[in-house]
């Protein structure tokens, strides 16, 4: 399949071509980058040998046209600025934030701006979201964040009250993006770990609350607390929510692993085994475990992710190998590297 990615420069893009470069039906014939175009794709991504000589373009329709699927790993707000130039018979996966909220209200208070409109969202290893992505042209990929606290508490919605949800999540910088910030240097963050977007302001909140409410079909509150950890991917999330009645640890368990039973990238680890970042990096896959804290009556839920992988590049692939009809495995099927 004659396939195109659009912002191939970031950290997400080069995650993206990677994936794609093993892939046994996308074949990568053009990449747009804006301010790196007319350099060599191994020039800002050294890892990326397969790609050889094959150089960045600045965007223009034409250079896509030929193309039957599309990438967007563009920053939030730029997706929108494009989609009406490509055709409309293209697949498109956009991996950034302007499609994927429903209320417009939403979006102009998180991400400021006019709300480009909904695009199928595409956290697939849910059946309701998958069956969706299947019938689908058009995918808003989750954000990183809400793929980890979104998979993470989605099979509670009958065992624990998701009105009152609190989160705590960390994530490595490349969560942060490409661009030079003082206070992701190696000298800021190596050694200390630092929370940000406090209050409840952070922007996947609203998105996590949609998908939830989607699933559940009850009124979702999220409190969640973001955190900087001194490692460059990678997310662990904690979701604790009350239970609606008594519930052990072992119930619990036998529940998440048999929602996820379809799933061939979620793993719901052997109880007293610990979801780590290291065990996904470089992969599609999602460790989990759960528990019951009888003391306070609380669901607690473990999640690890890489934040590139099933966080950004490695679900935009799953998505469009299920929009595309492929094994939903395809370029996905192995292992993260392990510490």
């Amino acid at each position: 399949m004659n396939t195109g990615v659009i912002g191939g420069s970031g950290y997400a893009g080069g995650e993206l071509l990677r994936l794609l470069a093993g892939h046994p039906h996308c074949k990568v014939s053009v990449i747009s980058a804006h301010s790196n175009s007319g350099e060599s794709v191994t020039s800002v991504h050294p890892q990326l040998g397969s790609y050889g000589n094959q150089k960045f373009i600045s965007f223009t329709p034409e250079a896509f046209a030929q193309c039957e699927l599309i990438f967007l790993a563009l920053p939030h707000g730029e997706s929108a600025k494009i989609v009406s130039q490509l055709s409309k018979n293209v697949k498109i996966v956009d991996l950034g934030a302007d499609f994927r909220l429903v209320d417009s209200a939403k979006w102009e208070k998180y991400y400021e701006g006019t709300h480009a409109g909904t695009w199928t969202y595409g956290l697939a290893d849910i059946a309701f979201f998958k069956k969706e992505v299947s019938q689908s042209q058009r995918v808003a990929n989750p954000g990183c964040y809400a793929t980890a606290i979104a998979l993470g508490a989605a099979p509670a919605a009958k065992l624990a009250d998701l009105s009152d949800c609190v989160v705590v999540a960390a994530s490595g910088t490349t969560g942060a993006g490409r661009s030079a910030k003082v206070s992701l240097l190696a000298s800021e963050v190596s050694g200390s770990l630092t929370s940000y977007k406090f209050g409840g302001v952070h922007q996947h909140t609203p998105e996590i609350e949609q998908s939830l409410t989607t699933v559940s079909g009850q009124s979702v509150a999220i409190s969640f607390t973001p955190i900087l950890a001194p490692m460059p991917r990678g997310i662990l999330a904690t979701i604790t929510a009350k239970v609606l009645q008594p519930l052990s640890t072992q119930s619990a368990h036998e529940i998440y692993s048999n929602y996820f039973i379809d799933s061939p990238f979620v793993t719901v680890l052997p109880p007293g085994v610990m979801p780590k970042t290291a065990s996904v990096l470089g992969s599609n896959k999602v460790q989990m475990q759960v528990a019951v804290d009888e003391h306070t009556s609380r669901l607690i839920i473990s999640v690890a992710i890489d934040n590139l992988g099933k966080g950004a590049a490695g679900q935009a692939v799953q998505n469009a190998n299920i929009m595309c009809g492929f094994a939903e495995t395809d370029g996905l099927d192995f292992d993260g590297i392990g510490a």
